[in-house]
């Protein structure tokens, strides 16, 4: 899966399951965390689908918006991971 592939099924998630929002626009570059836009307990669920669905680990340090604030910084960490 590429850079690309790997930003679209992660907007799609965090849209369609974590928000629940399946018509909220969102794109790689729209802040996540430093917006409010997911808090504490949802950055909980997006690193366990991330886990899931990438079979990569995100460490409990790692959730917050020094790490990633943007889709395009998750996939860049997820892509990293996978080697």
């Amino acid at each position: 899966m590429n850079l690309q592939e790997t930003i679209d099924l992660l907007i799609e998630r965090i849209r369609d399951d974590i928000l629940e929002t399946p018509d909220r626009k969102l794109n790689e570059n729209t802040p996540l965390i430093s917006s409010g836009l997911i808090d504490s307990f949802h950055l909980v669920d997006v690193a366990l689908f991330v886990e899931e669905l990438f079979n990569v680990k995100i460490e409990d340090y790692e959730l917050n918006a020094d790490t990633f604030d943007t889709v395009e910084q998750l996939a860049e960490l997820i892509q990293k991971r996978r080697g």
